[in-house]
């Protein structure tokens, strides 16, 4: 007979769903104090809390029971913990979101929550499982069993660029050095945002004046990328390349233009289709003459 009853996160979301319902529905003036029974009771509690803020009622946790309005716990079990706040605090409702005589069978079994399983199981794949829990997916079913595995070893070429170090490609040369401006345009790159994790793409172009000194053209090519194969921001790239440039190469100026496509735009949010956001980072004869300036730009039309 199986000894484990495990809930996944979604069946935690829709038990504090029905928790914040009763909660929403009491008599209480004002913002509702919630404190969460150490230990899992705090996990139990955040997802309270969430769960009435979806229904838009103000809440927020303490760090102590005193002025409680709802205590909430992992489980009822023996029924000792909540007795034991009912005998201190009588008029504070007690709710968690397991109450094993509730649920038939479940008297002779372990549940498995799954903050504990968290701090059990070690290692990216295993993070991975939890966020499939998380979605409401199955992690043990045909199709997703060697996703986790997927799934991090594509992180190792999306997030490549922080293994890599750009001084280690900044190999100058001063034989063949000009004086005029030199653009690698049309770039292809592939980031991944900060705030959503979600990918962006689009194309780079990458500029330069020489000062005695130039670059292989690829490095130009590689140094986005390295900058791009990381968590970031559009605005943030395009600084740090040029910053790079002016650094390594030490030209009379430098700068990078670029436009790309946000998913965080696209799949969520304002969900606004086909736009394209475009950065700039100018320094040097970039930012300082107009005539370089309108030079690199009417290239990169």
């Amino acid at each position: 007979m199986e000894t484990v009853y495990p809930l996944t996160w979604m069946d935690v979301k829709a038990k504090a769903s029905d928790i914040a319902k009763n909660i929403a529905t009491k008599k209480i003036v004002g913002t509702r104090r919630i404190y969460g029974i150490p230990r899992g009771g705090i996990f139990a509690a955040q997802a309270v809390e969430e769960a009435l803020s979806i229904l838009k009622v103000d809440s927020f946790l303490l760090e102590s029971p005193g002025q409680a309005d709802v205590f909430v716990d992992d489980i009822i079990d023996s029924g000792k913990t909540r007795e034991k706040y009912y005998q201190k605090y009588p008029s504070v409702p007690f709710y968690a979101l397991v109450e094993k005589k509730n649920i038939p069978n479940l008297q002779d079994k372990w549940v498995s929550f799954p903050w504990e399983r968290m701090t059990v199981e070690s290692g990216p794949e295993d993070n991975i499982r939890r966020i499939l829990e998380y979605i409401g997916e199955n992690p043990n079913r045909e199709g997703l069993l060697e996703t986790p595995k997927r799934v991090i070893r594509s992180y190792d070429t999306l997030f490549g660029g922080y293994k890599q170090d750009p001084k280690d490609i900044m190999k100058v040369f001063e034989d063949g050095a000009c004086d005029e401006l030199v653009l690698l345009k049309n770039i292809p790159f592939h980031s991944c945002c900060e705030h959503h994790i979600l990918p962006f793409s689009g194309v780079g172009h990458i500029a330069y004046v020489p000062n005695g000194k130039v670059i292989g053209v690829s490095k130009l090519s590689r140094l986005l990328d390295i900058y791009a194969r990381r968590l970031q921001i559009q605005e943030r790239i395009g600084q740090q390349v040029v910053n790079d440039l002016m650094t390594y190469l030490k030209p009379k100026g430098a700068a990078c233009v670029l436009a790309a496509e946000h998913s965080c735009m696209i799949c969520r949010g304002v969900q606004k289709q086909g736009s394209i956001m475009v950065t700039s980072s100018l320094k040097g004869i970039f930012l300082d003459n107009i005539q370089t300036r309108n030079e690199f730009l009417s290239m990169i039309r």
